[in-house]
């Protein structure tokens, strides 16, 4: 398949052009329609036939830096929500709560309190990660295409044709943010704001992009 804007070549099922950024909107290839059925506008010029393969739809709007940082604030602030239901139960469940007190108090722990508060931070530093990637993958995989931040703001991920992203896709985008963190400065992140489909590193790397949904 080819752009109705620009000839490039397209993937089957692409829902824009990635080359100039033109949105179609696929369907099936009806019967010729005679000319004497059909308005002027509606014919193809010279061809006598017409064919509705490709109806054109508002050109593709990348998601915005500002927007995309106030996805992110209202993810965290989520996640952190959910994970402090998981962590709050867990101290008192494992009785850490009581041995926090005597820290408190200034009060000998001893091995057996001091292991107990490693291994507690071990478990709450798992929990963190394996919570906050199911929420990523899950999320922005599923038919949302988006986080909770980003459905706020109507945003959605996609891969370079505009389709839904696969779950191991949407892993592998939310673990690429570890590149991203190693960037200084944000840099990785901050290239939302300048490249040209308005893609951090990890977008890059996952292949993917964030866009305006268009309702």
């Amino acid at each position: 398949m080819y752009c109705s804007k620009c000839g490039a070549a397209m993937a089957n099922g692409s829902a824009f052009c990635t080359a100039c950024g033109q949105a179609f909107s696929v369907g099936s290839v009806p019967p010729p329609v005679s000319l004497m059925s059909t308005t002027v506008a509606d014919q193809v010029a010279g061809g006598g036939m017409v064919y509705s393969a490709y109806a054109a739809v508002p050109r593709v709007e990348y998601a915005g830096f500002w927007e995309r940082v106030l996805a992110f604030v209202i993810d965290n602030v989520l996640i952190g929500v959910g994970i402090a239901l998981i962590v709050i139960p867990l101290l008192f469940l494992t009785g850490l709560g009581a041995v926090l007190t005597r820290i408190a108090q200034d009060e000998d722990l001893g091995d057996a309190g001091f292991f107990l508060i490693i291994g507690m931070f071990l478990v709450a530093a798992t929990a963190s990660i394996v919570v906050t990637w199911l929420y990523h993958a899950f999320m922005e995989s599923s038919e949302w295409q988006a986080t909770v931040g980003k459905r706020a703001l109507g945003l959605i991920v996609t891969d370079m044709a505009g389709r839904r992203v696969s779950f191991g896709r949407s892993t592998g985008r939310h673990f690429g943010k570890i590149i991203t963190n190693l960037v200084p400065a944000f840099l990785g992140y901050i290239m939302a704001a300048f490249t040209e489909k308005r893609q951090a590193l990890h977008d890059m790397m996952a292949g993917c992009l964030v866009l305006r949904r268009n309702i």
